[in-house]
């Protein structure tokens, strides 16, 4: 354990590999990533271990010289986990485990952003979902772990005639997962009849990567206190309020962040959460664009829409913290350095593939210093009034065209 500003944190290792569709730089990113995701939970990284393959390891996923390297690391420095940047199989992590000892932890990456996602859920809804997530990634898992789940119910009377104790955990994580896709049926049930409560009102939804300030936005638009954080899923709840610019109200919901790997269980239990997402008429598209690698944020997280069949959304660009935008150095005079996108301004960037998506479909600003909020505001505004007198075309003369700024709510 390390002891950091009066916190605890657990000593960790992180292991990735370079292949053929995986180039160092981007290993990097994914690593650094992984720090921040281990940050988040808890952990404090000591050291990466990486290595070149063609393709993991079936058996242990990295080389057996590279898992020697690591055991010894382990053991000599007091290691408590080991946490690996994909998904491990469920005999990789046996492998794994039979090797490095019961004193290390063996993590990978999905079984790590559960957990952060157990340690953030507030509501009840969402401990069912993460809990549900938890135990989907479990029931493969169950060979060559000693659970003992049955003890949950009691022993006695729980095993069959010549059942395994395995067999009996199984039927035990099978009976538990049963149950809370019922619970969250339910709830689905109660949360449907809350949308339809809402009325005709113009819906618009905040989605982008996690840690990219959605929050912080949902907090100066909508005059709301969203929990907001410096750490990756600071906020897993949606959270709807009504705003009002000039004197045209709309709903803001807020949705949980996104993220590249993001395990397919936690997708499919959150899938309900994401309903808010779905039934939009309108996405803010929120984007870190100080994070060098925001442009593989957007990728992913237009993957996901496509994934919940809302990547045809009306969307407008949302370029946050331009505040915290510092390009690369680049030295004009040295002929040997070619200038990539790192090296770009800001008004450079906005020549780039951002020009062509229109002056309506693309704001900077920052968050926290509201730069730029009367732009974003009157976009938002203009939006927002297309949609709704599209949708009522008889009482558009409530809402003239967008003028004094001072007035905004």
């Amino acid at each position: 354990m390390l002891e950091k500003d009066n916190h605890v944190f657990e000593k960790t290792v992180v292991v990735g590999i370079v292949t053929q569709n995986q180039d160092e730089d981007k290993l990097r990113e994914y690593l650094d990533e992984l720090e921040f995701l281990t940050y988040t939970a808890g952990g404090e990284v000591i050291k990466r271990f990486w290595q070149k393959m063609d393709k993991p390891n079936p058996k242990t996923f990295v080389g057996s010289g590279k898992l020697e390297d690591i055991k010894y690391f382990v053991k000599d420095n007091d290691v408590s986990t080991v946490i690996f940047d994909d998904e491990l199989s469920p005999s990789q992590q046996k492998n794994i485990n039979r090797e490095l000892g019961d004193d290390c932890k063996v993590l990978d990456r999905t079984n790590l952003i559960l957990d952060i996602f157990a340690q953030r859920a507030q509501t009840s809804y969402a401990r069912t979902q993460v809990e549900l997530a938890q135990y989907q990634y479990l029931l493969p898992r169950l060979t060559g772990m000693w659970t003992h789940l049955e003890r949950q119910r009691g022993g006695i009377g729980m095993r069959g005639p010549g059942e395994t104790e395995i067999e009996t955990d199984r039927r035990i994580v099978r009976d538990r997962i049963s149950l809370l896709k019922d619970k969250i049926k339910t709830i689905d049930k109660q949360m449907a009849i809350q949308r339809g409560n809402r009325g005709a009102l113009v819906r618009v939804a905040l989605v982008g990567y996690t840690n990219v300030g959605k929050s912080t936005l949902m907090n100066a638009v909508g005059k709301s206190e969203v929990f907001v954080e410096n750490k990756l899923f600071a906020t897993l709840d949606t959270t709807v309020r009504k705003v009002v610019i000039k004197n045209l109200p709309f709903l803001l919901s807020d949705t949980v962040g996104f993220i590249r790997k993001l395990p397919t269980q936690l997708v499919e239990s959150f899938k309900s959460t994401l309903d808010e997402v779905r039934e939009a008429d309108l996405l803010l598209h929120v984007v870190d664009i100080s994070h060098p690698d925001f442009e593989d944020h957007i990728a992913s997280v237009n993957n996901i829409l496509k994934e919940i069949e809302s990547d045809d959304k009306p969307t407008i660009m949302v370029f946050n913290k331009i505040d915290a935008y510092k390009p690369a150095y680049f030295d004009e005079d040295n002929l040997e350095i070619e200038k990539e996108s790192k090296h770009y301004t800001l008004e450079e960037w906005k020549h780039t593939w951002m020009n062509k998506m229109g002056e309506d479909n693309a704001l900077f600003i920052s968050a926290t210093d509201k730069l730029n909020f009367e732009e974003f505001r009157k976009k938002v505004y203009e939006a927002v009034r297309e949609i709704h007198i599209t949708r009522f075309p008889y009482n558009n003369f409530l809402y003239p065209e967008y003028k004094d700024l001072e007035d905004i709510e």
